[in-house]
């Protein structure tokens, strides 16, 4: 809570708190007449539910009213000392995040000795380890299999990590690269270049290579729209650049559809995709491991 993108919100937050303790003891105070007092007549309200059950308008209990003071007084006590007022981070300098941070190094700490008989080995053979793999697939199903699913084969805009067609690359250093730091693909919306009717030419030409059904007509020009405004991410023979992250147009794999209209609608308005890093959330080791686990995926 003391991490704050402007400077308006920490009084605000500060006010919000001090001034709702402040209420609740005016609200005490105000009332002190019907506290802890005996009533020989009480007060009758008026209100009968059943015949018989009246209500009353008794003074609360003089354990209510101490009660109801510690707890302010607590509330004080817990927004001195841990964060709650704004910016203040308290006198124990209380951090959820430093929190996390430290129980990931002692949860990584205390499994250390899993991982250490891996290290030296290559990743092809860790890919071969029954217990590497039991590893890695419970890590996969815990980070990966949301998007990927848990069988690895994605579904439309989340590549299926079971063949041998890579965006980026598919060795164990690639693959490693891909979940530490993540990835971000764009492909830029040409609407504002490319006219429709150009798009659609384009898109037949597109499915050309991948011997796709194609307007003969249309693969012509398009080929000429696709040298002017495509080849310079998915190379001039439309086979990609993994260094890009642009994909091969050659081959019968379709992150989204082959239709027509995904790869008119793909041109015009582009695509926008990130894959989140993972050094934050796992250990090297535990990546090192996740990446073996996809490895074997498309290498037996």
């Amino acid at each position: 809570m003391s991490d704050f993108f402007s400077g308006f919100w920490g009084p605000f937050i500060a006010a919000i708190s001090i001034l709702g303790i402040v209420f609740c003891l005016w609200l005490l105070f105000t009332q002190r007449r019907y506290l802890g007092k005996e009533v020989e007549n009480s007060e009758d309200t008026g209100h009968v539910w059943d015949g018989d059950l009246t209500e009353l308008n008794n003074p609360v209990p003089r354990w209510w009213t101490v009660f109801y003071i510690l707890l302010c007084v607590f509330a004080v006590g817990y927004l001195v000392l841990y964060p709650g007022l704004g910016t203040f981070k308290g006198v124990l300098n209380y951090s959820t995040a430093e929190s996390v941070k430290q129980s990931q190094e002692a949860l990584a700490e205390q499994i250390r000795p899993v991982y250490a008989r891996f290290e030296a080995m290559p990743i092809p053979e860790v890919a071969k380890d029954p217990q590497a793999r039991e590893i890695g697939q419970r890590l996969f199903l815990n980070a990966c299999a949301q998007c990927h699913g848990s069988d690895a084969k994605g579904s439309p805009s989340f590549p299926n990590l079971t063949d041998k067609d890579w965006l980026y690359g598919g060795s164990p250093e690639q693959i490693m690269q891909s979940i530490t730091k993540g990835r971000h693909g764009i492909m830029p919306p040409m609407a504002a270049q490319v006219s429709a009717a150009d798009a659609a030419a384009i898109a037949q030409y597109v499915r050309s290579l991948s011997g796709l059904a194609a307007d003969p007509l249309q693969v012509v020009p398009g080929k000429r729209g696709f040298e002017n405004f495509c080849v310079a991410c998915h190379g001039v023979d439309g086979k990609g650049n993994q260094a890009l992250g642009a994909p091969n147009l050659t081959d019968d794999i379709w992150l989204y559809s082959s239709s027509s209209a995904a790869i008119v609608g793909a041109i015009l308005n582009g695509h926008n995709n990130r894959m989140p890093a993972q050094e934050t959330v796992l250990t090297p080791e535990q990546i090192r491991m996740l990446a073996a686990y996809v490895w074997g995926f498309s290498n037996n």
